[in-house]
């Protein structure tokens, strides 16, 4: 499939401060593509310190590969990646990752301040930062920044889902990154957890001026936290903020269908896709 860009939205005054300094994500001109199926092309995009950015897009459009391509793990068919002013490299200690939700075994007896403690060390042998005493202020620091203390000396495997995804913002946070890459971690959480994990990452984000790029399925509990939206699309891409992107004229355009979108009491109301493969995401469906 030939990838296709749609023309992009008026510049974001934010994305064009960081362009002028340094960006905490640039890409540019950049292309992924597996065999002959494009799933970007001619991808341009800064992401400032302290902006958060959500990825939208229907499965296999590419977003958790965009996220690959930043950790260094995936290369580019063509265009740059830079993390802050170096090429992205696999281990960077300047971005921080939240992985999907998954729970874990109740029989894991890890504490929450070893699994913490693993953002500081867990790539690297010895213990860094300053040895044991600098490296137990950081993580009891991060810990009380997503108000999960009393987790610390708690096996995580007796921990609900809410409460093992702060621990896992924690372990993302403790090394005081550049970049926050999250992928997809509100999945399996309930509407509350979702909003106090989202809110929890943004504050604590702009807080230490980390770029934030945000993979979900689910726009409307971080709708209030966003500052742009990158909407992936069978190779098509548009970005923008909320409402330039999130809206009927723009989806429609992006799926090549007809696609109505409505705010119902502060909420995106996605309608018109036709099945599960050409499905709309990042709001509810009406």
């Amino acid at each position: 499939m030939n990838s296709e860009r749609v023309a992009e939205t008026t510049p974001d005054p934010v994305a064009a401060e960081a362009a002028a300094g340094s960006p905490a994500v640039s890409l540019r001109d950049a292309t992924l593509a597996y065999g002959d199926r494009t799933l970007w092309s001619g991808l341009d995009l800064d992401v400032a310190p302290g902006e958060f950015v959500a990825v939208l897009g229907p499965n296999g459009s590419g977003k958790t590969s965009l996220l690959r391509v930043l950790l260094g793990l995936q290369e580019l068919n063509s265009g740059t990646v830079h993390i802050g002013s170096e090429p992205a490299r696999r281990g960077s200690d300047r971005i921080g990752y939240i992985p999907q939700q998954r729970a874990l075994e109740a029989n894991v007896t890890v504490r929450g301040s070893d699994l913490v403690g693993l953002g500081l060390d867990g790539h690297r042998w010895g213990l860094g930062f300053g040895g044991r005493r600098e490296r137990k202020r950081r993580v009891a620091d991060a810990l009380r920044a997503v108000e999960a203390t009393e987790y610390a000396t708690m096996p995580v495997g007796l921990l609900s889902g809410g409460e093992q995804q702060r621990l896992r913002v924690a372990q993302a946070l403790v090394g005081d990154p550049s970049v926050l890459l999250c992928d997809e971690p509100l999945l399996s959480l309930d509407l509350s957890h979702q909003r106090k994990v989202s809110r929890l990452i943004a504050e604590q984000a702009r807080r230490s001026d980390a770029g934030v790029l945000f993979v979900t399925h689910e726009i409307n509990p971080v709708l209030p936290l966003v500052d742009r939206v990158l909407y992936l699309v069978d190779g098509r891409f548009r970005i923008g903020t909320p409402d330039e992107v999130m809206n009927s004229e723009t989806l429609s355009e992006l799926y090549r269908t007809d696609i109505e979108v409505a705010r119902v009491g502060g909420r995106l109301v996605v309608a018109g896709a036709e099945n599960d493969d050409h499905h709309v995401v990042g709001a509810e469906e009406a």
